[in-house]
C-alpha cells in the first residue's frame, strides 16, 4: 500500500495513510522515510529479500541522492538561488568562484584600512540592494587569508555588509589579478614606494584585470546606486568627450579592456594623476569613436559599446561636488540616473553624513542604504554618551 508524505515542521517527516484505509487496522507508522519516498510497501508487507539484495539496494539509493545533490548543488551556483544559502556558503566559496558566473558588481579598497568607512559601506550596501540577484564583491589590500571575517568581528562594517547575502569580502591579492594579462610585468617591475599616486594607480590596474578577467560591473567605493544599469558593455562619460573609469561594465575577454590593459603599459606616468585613469579609457575610446557633445540626456554609442550620458552618473560634476553635504530646498528626482557619484577624492575636508542634518547626502543614506545610515545613527548615539564616572 502506497503512503502520502508531508513535513509537519522544520527537519521532521511524518506519514498519513491513504484516505481508502483510514477505517482499517492500524498500519505500519515506523516504515523507513526513503521507502515512502520510493512508494514501496512497508517492511511487514515486503517480499523478503536477501541481505546482499537489501545492501545494495541502500547503496543505489545513497548514490541517487548524493548525485542529485549534486546537480542541485551547480544549478544554484549558476542562479540566483546561491544567495538563499548564504552567509554561511560566503565562507566556503572562492573569489573564482563567484567571479566565474560573469554578473558580479566590483569594488575595490586599495589602502590597507580595514574598517571601510560609512560612505564605502553605503556605497556596497545599496549595490547590493539594487542588484539582489548580483554577487556584490568588495576586494580589500588589507585582508589576507588568515584574516577572520566572523559576525562577530570589532570591524562594524564587516558585520554590516557580511549580514548582506549577496555581499563578498575578499582580500585584494594583485600579483594573482593581474596573471595572464599584460600588468603583470608592469606589476613585477614598479616599485610601490617610489609612485606618488600608488592606491590610485594600482586600482586602476586592478579594475581593468578583473573586468577583463571575469567581466561584469566595476564601480569606486563612493558610488551610490539607485537603479540598475541595463547596458552590458558601456562607459560613463564624466562631461562630453570625457570618459570617467569610476563606473564601466564589460563581459570578459572583451578587446577594448585588453586594450586598455596594454595602452596603460604602454603609456604609463605614475606622476599624472589620471594617466592610467580616466584619461586612458578616454584616450582608448577615441581610437574607436568620434566623440560628439551631448545634447539633453541621450547616450551615445560606437563599436557596441555605450558611451553613457553624464546624467547617468555624474547630474552633480566634480566642481559642485559639496552639493551632496548641502541642504536643498527640493531634493532632487534624479530621474535620469543610475546611480550617483559623490566625488570622494576632491572630498579634502573629509565632510560626512551627520544624522539630522537633512543634507542631500544624508537623504541618500536613508534611502538607498539604510542599515549603513542606522549604523551611522548608533554610532553618534555612543559617541554622545557621557562617559562613565570611575568608581574609586
Amino acid at each position: 500500500m502506497l503512503q502520502k508524505v508531508w513535513v509537519s515542521s522544520p527537519g521532521s517527516w511524518a506519514l498519513q495513510e491513504s484516505n481508502s484505509h483510514r477505517q482499517g487496522k492500524k498500519r505500519c507508522w515506523k516504515c523507513r522515510f526513503v521507502r515512502t519516498i520510493i512508494q514501496h510497501p512497508c517492511r511487514r508487507h515486503a517480499p523478503k529479500r536477501s541481505r546482499k539484495e537489501r545492501m545494495l539496494r541502500k547503496i543505489q539509493i545513497c548514490l541517487c541522492f548524493c548525485f542529485v545533490s549534486g546537480i542541485l548543488y551547480e544549478i544554484s551556483l549558476l542562479s540566483s538561488c546561491v544567495f538563499s544559502y548564504l552567509p554561511m556558503a560566503q565562507q566556503y566559496l572562492t573569489p573564482e568562484q563567484v567571479l566565474s558566473l560573469g554578473k558580479s558588481i566590483i569594488f575595490l579598497e586599495t589602502t590597507e584600512r580595514l574598517e571601510p568607512p560609512p560612505l564605502v559601506s553605503c556605497s556596497v550596501e545599496s549595490a547590493a540592494r539594487i542588484y539582489q540577484d548580483r554577487p556584490i564583491i568588495l576586494f580589500m589590500r588589507g585582508l589576507n587569508n588568515e584574516t577572520a571575517l566572523d559576525m562577530n568581528t570589532s570591524y562594524a562594517a564587516f558585520s554590516l555588509l557580511s549580514s548582506m547575502k549577496n555581499v563578498f569580502l575578499f582580500p585584494l591579492q594583485m600579483e594573482t589579478v593581474f596573471q595572464e594579462t599584460p600588468l603583470l610585468q608592469w606589476y613585477n617591475q614598479v616599485v610601490p614606494e617610489q609612485e606618488k599616486n600608488w592606491v590610485h594607480v594600482s586600482s586602476d590596474a586592478s579594475r581593468l584585470a578583473l573586468i577583463w578577467k571575469y567581466g561584469g560591473i566595476y564601480m569606486d567605493t563612493d558610488v551610490i546606486s539607485i537603479r540598475p544599469i541595463p547596458q552590458r558593455s558601456f562607459l560613463a562619460a564624466q562631461k562630453s568627450r570625457f570618459s570617467s573609469n569610476g563606473i564601466f561594465g564589460f563581459p570578459a575577454r572583451h578587446k577594448f579592456i585588453w586594450d586598455c590593459m596594454e595602452n596603460f603599459v604602454l603609456k604609463y606616468n605614475g606622476n599624472i594623476w589620471g594617466n592610467q585613469g580616466p584619461f586612458l579609457m578616454t584616450r582608448m575610446l577615441k581610437t574607436l569613436c568620434n566623440l560628439t557633445d551631448f545634447q539633453g540626456t541621450e547616450d551615445h554609442s560606437c563599436q557596441n559599446i555605450s558611451f553613457l550620458n553624464p546624467q547617468r552618473f555624474y547630474p552633480i560634476p566634480y566642481p559642485a561636488w559639496s552639493r551632496y553635504y548641502q541642504v536643498w530646498d527640493k531634493s532632487p528626482s534624479f530621474n535620469h540616473s543610475y546611480a550617483l557619484h559623490l566625488w570622494n577624492f576632491m572630498n579634502r575636508n573629509r565632510k560626512v553624513v551627520v544624522a539630522g542634518s537633512n543634507t542631500l547626502a544624508e537623504n541618500l543614506y536613508k534611502t538607498y542604504c539604510p542599515s549603513t545610515y542606522e549604523d551611522l545613527i548608533q554610532n553618534a548615539k555612543h559617541r554622545d554618551l557621557p562617559e562613565p564616572e570611575e568608581v574609586e
